[in-house]
């Protein structure tokens, strides 16, 4: 199929590589004249496991192209994609559609015959009745449907995720536009992934749900976290006791500083704002926002506890920058509002990313960026575990131990235990851990370190 998608972010570069692999012929639109460029030159702006490679073996085979120019593709689209970016509004935190129904207004000008329009963008409810009415005013004698198509692609696994989804949520309230999009995601079918037809206000309100679900699920297990230490339980048991129950599930009960990214944070603003403005007010959402906020500060009062209530004039070394591992994503991340608080406290900084350091200069100021994680602890007071990458978990702790001036470790990610930390000489916090959480004796010294 001809399909043509407007947007060549993360979703929408996405979205058309994978669709391109499946055999459609897909145009990747963007008013960014240096980002097609710079795709057309085989040059990929954002960092995701195997997307480099995918979107050159399918430009090179022809059926995926970039252009800055949306007539001629949307013109000889069967289904146009709108993939581009709502950002929350600063005076409400409802999702900013200018975006999108800018996009609308120039894909209705150049659409040519039955054409299906696609909404990829997370959307307030009710939007695709606002995509309808815009391109009516544009172009009344047009024949088209709108869908809702949302997109659940976790970033660090985004092919796989399009490429075998658990659900394929379609909201259409046209039989030939369901036809169109049965067609389109047809080759998934050997997977059996299920295509669910729904409404279309249904298919809106299902991404922010979902986002808003995991996000508060999130939010409980850093509050059970809090109370295990103070209780003296163990939150990582804790988790795979209830996860082991299928009504709760074991995934997105991993403790730590809090969830950033660009989709959970803002989709859980424009939620709250979505059901404030409909007089249904969403509690639960907004506690689980709120207590997000406050638990990125708090990790920063941690790693200060941790090296006894002064950071003043101390060197901190913080491993892992990006709001989660495989993405160089650094959208409300963790690491800014403990950086950030660390920095008011008078500590320095020195920090490594396997791929996120070019993103956090953008974000970050003051901040030393080093080679590696043990160039980055050298001469530090204290190292914290911001983020759970693959090169953090089998680290020479004893190494590690050598090259800092003291052995505080603070993992906010629970990567390395009590145990483990202490024998190789260090102080440990790390989160939810009960009494364990904090060695208050003096660590033992590996001999090699003696003298």
């Amino acid at each position: 199929m001809r399909v043509a998608i407007i947007g060549s972010g993360y979703v929408g570069l996405v979205t058309g590589a994978c669709l391109a692999d499946f055999g459609h012929r897909v145009v990747c639109i963007d008013r960014d004249a240096s980002k097609i460029e710079a795709l057309q030159r085989g040059a990929i702006p954002i960092y995701e496991p195997q997307l480099a490679e995918l979107v050159a073996k399918n430009a090179i085979e022809g059926r995926l192209t970039f252009s800055t120019t949306v007539v001629d593709a949307v013109a000889d689209a069967e289904a146009v994609f709108i993939a581009v970016g709502t950002p929350a509004r600063s005076r409400d935190g409802q999702a900013d559609l200018t975006f999108v129904l800018d996009a609308v207004r120039d894909v209705a000008a150049a659409l040519r015959g039955y054409t299906v329009v696609v909404v990829k963008s997370t959307v307030p409810v009710g939007t695709g009745d606002n995509v309808e009415r815009v391109i009516r005013e544009v172009r009344p004698e047009l024949d088209y449907a709108v869908v809702s198509n949302p997109e659940f692609l976790r970033e660090g696994a985004a092919i796989a995720d399009f490429k075998r989804p658990d659900r394929i949520v379609v909201g259409a309230e046209d039989d030939r536009a369901r036809d169109v999009m049965a067609e389109i995601y047809r080759p998934l079918f050997l997977n059996k992934a299920p295509l669910l037809f729904m409404a279309r206000r249904s298919a809106e309100m299902t991404k922010y749900a979902a986002n808003a679900f995991l996000a508060t699920k999130i939010a409980f297990i850093n509050e059970v976290s809090d109370l295990c230490e103070q209780a003296g339980a163990d939150v990582q048991e804790v988790a795979h006791g209830i996860g082991l129950d299928k009504r709760i599930g074991s995934k997105f009960l991993h403790a730590g500083p809090g969830f950033g990214g660009s989709c959970f944070p803002k989709d859980l603003q424009a939620m709250i704002k979505m059901a404030q403005d409909h007089g249904a007010p969403a509690r639960i959402i907004e506690t689980a926002a709120a207590v997000n906020d406050q638990r990125k500060r708090a990790m920063a009062r941690r790693i200060i506890r941790a090296c006894g209530g002064i950071v003043r004039g101390r060197t901190i070394a913080m491993l892992g920058l990006t709001f989660k591992p495989n993405t160089d994503d650094m959208r409300e991340s963790p690491a800014i509002s403990i950086i950030t608080a660390l920095q008011d406290a008078g500590a320095r900084i020195r920090a490594y990313d396997p791929v996120g350091m070019d993103r956090a200069r953008e974000v970050l100021d003051d901040v030393e960026y080093c080679r590696d994680a043990y160039d980055c602890v050298t001469g530090a007071e204290a190292v914290a575990i911001v983020t759970e990458w693959d090169a953090f978990r089998a680290l020479d702790l004893v190494r590690i131990r050598s090259l800092m001036a003291r052995p505080n470790l603070i993992d906010l990610r629970n990567i390395y235990g009590p145990e483990q930390a202490d024998k190789a000489g260090f102080r440990y916090v790390g989160v939810g851990r009960g009494k364990a959480s904090i060695v208050d004796h003096e660590p033992r010294v590996p001999l090699a370190l003696v003298g």
